[in-house]
């Protein structure tokens, strides 16, 4: 008998213990993901640049992650491909409008035969600029420079590197 009270008391006792009201987590992951994807970005019947990834990670803000990498071609006004950007991995800032390369960067100029190389590069496609602080190569037909930090047109019609080195071929 004195167990049965004994065993009534302790069920008792942990039947009056507060329950623990467990919080929902908030899912942080992405909301969609989608892979071998091909697009296609025109203007006025225009194709201006060509997408390609493996893999795309869409997020509840918009960001957008390219885990395996991305692949963009660039068109001129006449449909000509001018220039090439490819990066082992790829992030786009909704917010900011703006992309991240990282890993094993470039960035090809097809017309001019430059091909820039960096581990990480940003793009604005409203500016149609691009720019990093990291070290960069750039090469040309006869000349590589090496410096850090860069500002340039997508394209690399044009570019600065802030810190340069190099050896450059002068003409007489």
């Amino acid at each position: 008998m004195q167990y049965r009270i004994i065993a009534i008391v302790f069920l008792f006792l942990i039947g009056c213990r507060q329950k623990e009201n467990a919080q929902p987590i908030e899912y942080t992951g992405p909301l969609s993901e989608a892979e071998d994807v091909d697009m296609l970005y025109s203007e006025k019947d225009r194709i201006k640049m060509k997408m390609k990834a493996k893999k795309i990670l869409e997020f509840k803000n918009g960001d957008r992650e390219f885990p395996e990498g991305l692949y963009l071609e660039f068109y001129n006004e006449f449909g000509i491909l001018t220039s090439t950007l490819k990066a082992n991995q790829a992030f786009y800032f909704k917010e900011k409008n703006e992309w991240r390369g990282r890993g094993k960067v470039e960035v090809k100029n097809l017309e001019k035969q430059q091909q820039l190389n960096t581990e990480e590069l940003f793009w604005k496609p409203h500016t149609k600029k691009i720019f990093t602080e990291k070290f960069v190569t750039i090469k040309m037909e006869n000349e590589i420079i090496y410096g850090t930090g860069l500002d340039a047109a997508q394209d690399l019609a044009y570019y600065t590197i802030r810190n340069p080195e190099g050896v450059l071929e002068i003409k007489d």
